[in-house]
């Protein structure tokens, strides 16, 4: 079986990174910073052999990628199931907020309890990573054989690095989830993913940002 080559990307830098400020499915830009790295990345990836991008529809995704796409020259395609966790009524609220308004809520959130859902139409752990994987395989398997670009939000790479390692929803965050860092993957159909590379930054020289869940 022909394996599918993928290169996964955060999103760049939004205003509501800097402030921590959760975003789920609220549709936020780029800021400066956050279009200087998406330029940086389209660099980056100028020379690859993309077959196809695959993009959260929301804005701050979908921007990065528009950048991918003018230098790669490959077809770009927005993909609802690549958003970022719903956060219900997290969204628009900064962790600091969370901590005092919803402590109870907050605990189980820190802990990354994988049944978890916020109030407010969220989705919990297990949710999001079936809804990753899912997305994943489908997208995959349309290119056996080929090198695709997703790109999608923190919350999606943790999940995509959880998929290609077997770690638990649960297990601590030993990796990077940095603004548009490059991260491949190998996808092999019924064998999964697999970790080829990961929060490659060279093409970054300033203003990263590392955070889990925006």
């Amino acid at each position: 079986m022909q394996a599918t080559r993928i290169i996964a990307v955060r999103h760049g830098e939004t205003a509501w990174n800097v402030d921590t400020r959760i975003q789920g499915h609220l549709d936020i830009p780029l800021n400066d910073t956050g279009r200087w790295q998406a330029r940086q990345l389209g660099q980056a990836l100028a020379d690859e052999a993309v077959a196809a991008i695959y993009s959260s529809d929301l804005q701050r995704a979908y921007a990065t990628a528009q950048a991918v796409a003018q230098t790669t020259g490959a077809p770009l395609a927005s993909a609802r199931g690549l958003r970022e966790r719903g956060f219900g009524d997290f969204q628009g609220r900064t962790f600091q907020q969370i901590e005092s308004e919803s402590p109870e809520q907050a605990l189980r959130w820190r802990k990354r309890d994988p049944h978890f859902v916020p109030d407010g139409g969220g989705e919990s752990l297990t949710m999001l990573r079936e809804r990753i994987a899912c997305t994943v395989d489908e997208l995959a398997a349309r290119h056996r054989g080929e090198q695709i670009v997703l790109v999608a939000h923190g919350g999606v790479m943790d999940i995509l690095y959880r998929l290609a390692t077997r770690q638990e929803l649960q297990a601590p965050r030993t990796w990077q989830l940095t603004n548009a860092a490059i991260n491949r993957l190998l996808w092999t159909g019924g064998n999964g993913l697999a970790l080829v590379g990961w929060a490659d930054t060279q093409h970054l020289e300033r203003h990263s940002r590392d955070e889990a869940h925006s």
